[in-house]
């Protein structure tokens, strides 16, 4: 089943049905007025979603229309939490190496989370605003899960009965910000603005044989102005979804609603490219002493899409532009 949100006149749209090839919807509004309504009685609605998602594949679905990724929102347009993970370590080795960083205790034994802004999140085909391109702007391709309530204590076992939804990220970045923030032992803060999300939120059935073990097993294709920049995959995940949700749930309960990230997608093997300019920027250090791309510019243009063993897209695709943000 494929869920996403269409942008109307209220802050978290409307819930709708959209078909396994992207191109038709329906509204689900009947069934759950929004995203987060459905989440907090997953268990009562989801029957009849996957149901009306059925009829809607079988082309028997009243009053349908055609899919429109423009005119949706983030599937959640916010949520009550966003812990976002840096669960692939090759990501992470290779900062490491490049800044000649001392390894991070438990590196390889507990996940890294942090906890971002979840108020605000961006569709698929937002124009992103910036301030300024001197600030480093980055984008991130990750995945993620949707979670109902899950209780305090989870294991990593029990967590995975908790997975509802899987989405597609773009966590953009600040570069510009990071370093200090980081020092100060608070974490990110100005350097983590608005995150984007694929246009719909996935069952984990609709990825068939890629979803296993906690983990997506496909390719997470990037573009950078028309160009090829990555296609780095999530099964070298060393952290599965399991793992960083029941990490995030060690001391206390996670709501339904809540998103966890896997952080930055990365494969060790340097023929897949990255899933961030950062990443690319520090190869270039390694292996030449310096790095040689630079970091966005307004006008910039990003796409990131999955496609399953047929090639058709599961999420949608995120295909956006860097604007200036207008004060005025």
């Amino acid at each position: 089943m494929k869920l996403a949100t269409l942008k109307d006149k209220t802050r978290d749209g409307t819930l709708i049905v959209v078909t396994s090839d992207l191109r038709r919807a329906v509204s689900a509004q009947f069934i759950a007025a929004t995203m987060q309504a459905a989440l907090d009685d997953w268990a009562h609605v989801e029957p009849r979603l996957q149901s009306l998602a059925a009829e809607l594949n079988a082309g028997k679905a009243h009053d349908a229309f055609a899919f429109d990724a423009k005119a949706v929102a983030a599937p959640l347009p916010r949520a009550y939490q966003w812990c976002d993970g840096s669960a692939f370590l090759n990501h992470g080795r290779l900062m490491e190496k490049a800044f000649n960083t001392p390894p991070m205790p438990d590196f390889e034994t507990i996940p890294l989370i942090y906890q971002g802004g979840s108020d605000d999140f961006l569709g698929a085909c937002d124009d992103v605003p910036f301030v300024s391109e001197a600030d480093g702007i980055d984008f991130e391709g990750e995945f993620g899960v949707i979670v109902d309530d899950v209780p305090m204590g989870c294991s990593p076992a029990d967590a995975a009965t908790h997975i509802k939804l899987i989405v597609q990220i773009n966590d953009w970045s600040l570069r510009g910000y990071g370093p200090r923030e980081m020092k100060t032992g608070f974490g990110f803060f100005q350097a983590k603005p608005a995150t984007s999300f694929a246009p719909v939120a996935v069952t984990p059935d609709e990825l068939g044989a890629a979803w296993r073990d906690g983990r997506i097993h496909l390719p997470l294709n990037i573009q950078w102005n028309g160009a090829w920049f990555g296609h780095p995959n999530g099964s070298e995940m060393n952290f599965s979804f399991y793992e960083l949700i029941a990490h995030a749930a060690k001391t206390r309960r996670l709501r339904a609603g809540t998103i966890i990230g896997s952080g930055t997608v990365s494969s060790a093997d340097r023929s897949a490219g990255s899933a961030c300019i950062s990443e690319r920027r520090v190869i270039e250090m390694i292996d030449a002493g310096a790095s040689k791309t630079a970091f966005m510019r307004f006008g910039d243009s990003v796409r990131m899409e999955v496609l399953d063993a047929d090639g058709h897209s599961i999420f949608g695709a995120i295909e956006q532009r860097l604007v200036r943000f207008d004060f005025a």
